[in-house]
């Protein structure tokens, strides 16, 4: 019975290999001797035993390589690019997982032309800019290289799902002489901002001097005005005083030189008082006082007011006598 026990082993072995599952984001390519056959989607499938053979499994599920090379410049600088590359099946249709299972040999040989399809679109972009465009130009690159492969990875059964530029440098000589202008821009920068400031405080210096002169010559203008008004006061009522003593001691027939006389004595005793170390020399004696009272009296011939008397008019008023 030997032959029975090899036909239920070979019958257990034929069955189990009938049944194929397939995981979840996953589909099975078929063969039948070398042919496309079918596709089996996720879960358990069946097949012909011997006859049908699974050629390929297919993940359907996004897909992620990392990318570093360089590109040139259109003023021949380096670009250092390091990138992340996004991608996906680009359906679950028949065609696509067709084109995806055999448009190449395996899955390193579409790896390989996938990285340098992407890597000739950036080189392509690049090559048209110039070194101070390129680092603004992440988002232009990756529009640019998805237009430029999007239709290719089609025809594979991909589609580009992300580009993302995640690092762009140049050779160390340039990105210091990059730092060098930055630098330069913003000392340059800081040195008109600080003119400018300079002008504005000194502008405003100016006005604010400007201003307390013409206040200060306003203030001083007033001052004097009404200083020349208190003079003339002054010497307006000093006058009307005088007018009146005068007419005073001219109705009690008196001298009227005895009004300078008190004046006299009165601003000698101002002085007294309010002089600090300054010397006046007098002449005390009764001939010195007579010659200044006459010498007063002199001053004033010809000023005083008239003087009505019964003989006529005179305008000396008699000189004081000796005592």
């Amino acid at each position: 019975m030997p032959w029975v026990i090899i036909l239920l082993v070979l019958f257990v072995f034929i069955l189990l290999s009938s049944f194929v599952t397939v995981p979840q984001a996953t589909v099975a390519v078929i063969t039948q001797f070398g042919e496309y056959k079918r596709v089996m989607r996720p879960g358990l499938n069946f097949k012909l035993p011997i006859l049908e053979k699974v050629e390929r499994r297919i993940s359907i599920q996004n897909r992620s390589a990392e990318l570093e090379f360089q590109a040139i410049t259109e003023d021949q600088a380096n670009v250092n690019f390091k990138a992340l590359l996004v991608y996906a099946v680009f359906n679950q249709e028949e065609e696509t997982i067709k084109n995806v299972a055999f448009k190449f040999v395996n899955e390193q040989n579409f790896m390989q032309a996938l990285v340098r399809t992407v890597e000739g679109s950036v080189r392509g972009f690049v090559a048209t800019k110039r070194q101070a465009e390129i680092l603004g130009s992440r988002r232009d690159i990756v529009l640019y290289v998805k237009e430029q492969i999007d239709k290719t990875l089609e025809d594979w059964g991909y589609h580009l799902i992300d580009l993302q530029i995640n690092d762009i440098s140049f050779d160390e000589a340039i990105m210091r002489s990059m730092s060098q202008v930055v630098a330069s821009k913003n000392l340059k920068a800081a040195a008109e901002n600080e003119g400018q400031a300079l002008l504005i405080t000194k502008t405003k210096q100016a006005e604010a001097e400007g201003n307390a002169i013409k206040i200060a010559a306003e203030a001083e203008r007033q001052a004097a005005q009404l200083r020349g008004q208190g003079v003339a006061l002054f010497r307006e009522e000093v006058a009307k005083g005088m007018r009146n003593a005068a007419q005073e001691m001219r109705d009690a027939d008196l001298d009227a030189s005895v009004i300078l006389f008190s004046m006299w004595t009165e601003s000698i005793k101002h002085f007294a008082e309010n002089g600090k170390g300054n010397m006046i020399f007098l002449d005390g004696s009764v001939d010195g006082m007579t010659r200044t009272m006459q010498e007063l009296v002199g001053l004033t011939k010809g000023n005083m007011p008239e003087k009505h008397t019964s003989k006529g008019v005179t305008n000396n008023p008699p000189p004081m006598q000796k005592s």
